[in-house]
This record gives C-alpha cells, sequence and structure tokens, in this order.
C-alpha cells in the first residue's frame, strides 16, 4: 500500500493511473480538491478496490494520523501542492498554508507513525516529496542547467514557498532520521493538466477562438517534461533512490514559450485546421510579461539516468503531439474542467 497526497492534481492523478496500471500495490490517494484538484481525472478508476480516495487536506494531522494508521503505507508520496506562479503573486497565502505550512502538518503526522513502526517497517519506510525546478531561480543563456547541488534562489512566492517545503523535508531527514527523497522536476505537460498554464491554455484559447497570450517577448526559456515520463521517474526514485538525496527530473528539452505555441499553432492546423483557412498562429497576442518573470530554467537529469538508469521516452515533438490530440479527443473533460461543473460531477460520482 502507497498513499499519496495531491493525487487527483495534474501531475498526481498521472501518476496514480500510472500507478494503477503497472502495479497491483493498492494506493490510498488524499486530496483536498481545490479548483485544480479534478476526481473526473480518475474516473476509469471509478470502483476500483486498489484505489481508494480520501477528500481532505495535507494539513489535517488526525485525518492523516488515521490514514497512516489504517493503511500502513509503505511510503507517502507528496504531490499536494498550489502550484501556480501567477495564482502566487496575485494571492501568495494559500501558498503559504498548503505548501510550508501544509508540508510541515504532513511531515509531523507522517513521522510520529514512522517513529512507532516494528524496525523492518520502519527501514522499509520511504517519503517521497515532489518538487519544482523554479526553486532554482533563474538561468542566464549560456549559464549550465540546474544540477542537484545548484543554490536556491526562489524567485516568485509559489517558488519560494516550495523551496521552504524541499528545507523541511531536508531537515526531518538529518534531524529525525525519516527516510526522504525529493525529486525537482522542469515543465511538465500533457493529459489532464488545468487549462491555467500556457499548454493547455493555448490550446482551449485556440480552439474558442480566443487569443494566445504570449508573456513579454516569448523568449523565456523552459525545460519541457512529458507527464507519463515524470511519473516514470517518480517511480523509480522511490524503488531505488537513496535515502536523503534529491533527484532532479528534465526533459532534456529546451524551449522558448514563442517556440512552444508555435508548435501548438501548426498541430492544431494540422489536426483541426480554422474554417477560415488561416493558421492559428493569428491568434497569437503577446501581453505584459508577469512581475519578477524568469527567463530561464533548464533541469540536468544526468544523476538519474547515471544513478538509477532513467531517461525520459519522449521528445518534445512526440510529447506535445500526443498532448495535443488527446485535448482533441477529450472536449467533454476542458468543458467541464473550465466550467466548473467538476464540482457537481465529484458529489454525484463520489458523494464528497
Amino acid at each position: 500500500m502507497i498513499l499519496t497526497t495531491g493525487g487527483a492534481g495534474f501531475i498526481g492523478s498521472n501518476f496514480v493511473l500510472d500507478w494503477c496500471a503497472a502495479s497491483n500495490e493498492p494506493v490510498v490517494n488524499l486530496d483536498k480538491l481545490t479548483y485544480a484538484g479534478n476526481l473526473e481525472n480518475l474516473a476509469s478508476l471509478a470502483g476500483n478496490p486498489r484505489h481508494l480516495f480520501v477528500k481532505g487536506d495535507i494539513g489535517d494531522v488526525e485525518l492523516v494520523a488515521r490514514l497512516l494508521r489504517e493503511h500502513r503505507p509503505r511510503a507517502v508520496i507528496n504531490f499536494a501542492a498550489e502550484s501556480h506562479v501567477d495564482r502566487s503573486i496575485h494571492g501568495p497565502e494559500d501558498f503559504i498554508q498548503t505548501n510550508i505550512v501544509g508540508t510541515f502538518h504532513l511531515l509531523e503526522a507522517v513521522r510520529a507513525h514512522w517513529s512507532a513502526l516494528p524496525a523492518v517497517e520502519k527501514a522499509a519506510f520511504r517519503f517521497l516529496h515532489v518538487s519544482t525546478d523554479e526553486v532554482y531561480g533563474s538561468l542566464g543563456a549560456d549559464e549550465p542547467a540546474f544540477s542537484e547541488t545548484h543554490r536556491y534562489q526562489p524567485n516568485s512566492p509559489y517558488s519560494a514557498s516550495k523551496a521552504a517545503s524541499d528545507h523541511l523535508v531536508r531537515a526531518y531527514h538529518h534531524t529525525y532520521g525519516l527516510p526522504v527523497l525529493t525529486t525537482n522536476c522542469s515543465n511538465n505537460y500533457g493529459p489532464y493538466h488545468f487549462p491555467e498554464k500556457l499548454i493547455p491554455l493555448c490550446i482551449h484559447n485556440a480552439l474558442a477562438g480566443k487569443p494566445l497570450p504570449i508573456y513579454g517577448d516569448g523568449r523565456q526559456v523552459r525545460d519541457w517534461l512529458y507527464v507519463k515520463d515524470h511519473c516514470a521517474a517518480i517511480r523509480r526514485v522511490l524503488e531505488a533512490g537513496r535515502v536523503g538525496e534529491v533527484y532532479n527530473v528534465g526533459g532534456w528539452n529546451e524551449k522558448t514559450n514563442l517556440e512552444v505555441v508555435s508548435m501548438l499553432c501548426e498541430l492544431l492546423d494540422e489536426f483541426q485546421a480554422r474554417a477560415d483557412g488561416q493558421s492559428y498562429k493569428s491568434q497569437m497576442t503577446f501581453v505584459a510579461d508577469r512581475p519578477g518573470h524568469d527567463r530561464r530554467y533548464a533541469i540536468d537529469a544526468t544523476r538519474l539516468e547515471r544513478e538509477l538508469g532513467w531517461k525520459p521516452l519522449e521528445t518534445f515533438e512526440s510529447g506535445i503531439r500526443k498532448t495535443v490530440r488527446w485535448y482533441l479527443d477529450n472536449p467533454d473533460w476542458v468543458r467541464n474542467v473550465t466550467s466548473g461543473a467538476y464540482r457537481n460531477w465529484v458529489g454525484r460520482q463520489y458523494g464528497v
């Protein structure tokens, strides 16, 4: 048995789906179901006895303690986080509460549970914390990619809150001996991505005939990682990662935002051309840059490949083609998640 937190969000739900497809080991899935937590992502698991969904907050120590006591998971994988930079700029308090205070309460509950385990279970237990490359700050155009030893220099309320959570996880290992693992990933993309981030937002807006907003000059660089590759990396780190260590997970796919949006438009032109014959590129619109916008992120995932044998299966070209196809094939999911109707669906389907 494993316990995931935030397992109804974008990365978390992809992980749970892949886990249930590849393993017979049950998963308890704890998620608060904020706006980006969507049980429709997990509809294919309805009635599956190996997936138990629990609506709740990682900050609820009593609830987490009860789940740990009743199910005795061999691992806790923490996906739970507020994760949108723009939202953190306009409303940082939620990020402080979830990413810092929530992680603290989760760690406290897990530490108490782990400390009381029999020796064999205690030695096998793992707490895997899923984090972001944004904790490292911004890179210049010619600087080497982020390694696991790169100095933390977070520049947004979001990245600062994730950096703080990383430090707490590290401290609980070094102070209390809690067997932790941390992964820091680059920008994910793929199925079930809430349409506030660049790729799903542009797909949604393009099909709706709306502008495709591009911050500043569009030349901000990100390393793009297909979400299924990320999930495979997490499984591998959980399986064989060295306790107390950090592993960077990247896709080896540095692209400017302008390149990404252009590729999306070209794929949409191919798959679902506009009725007027124009390219979706005509909808690209440059808007004022956001405050403190980091110029470049890049992940050096050499350690993960060298020590654990993981490397991404998808190139950006193959992964983005799969992603666009998925959104075109799942218009009901997009419509529900953008209308808010999925909240009613949760109540009908799971009674939460």
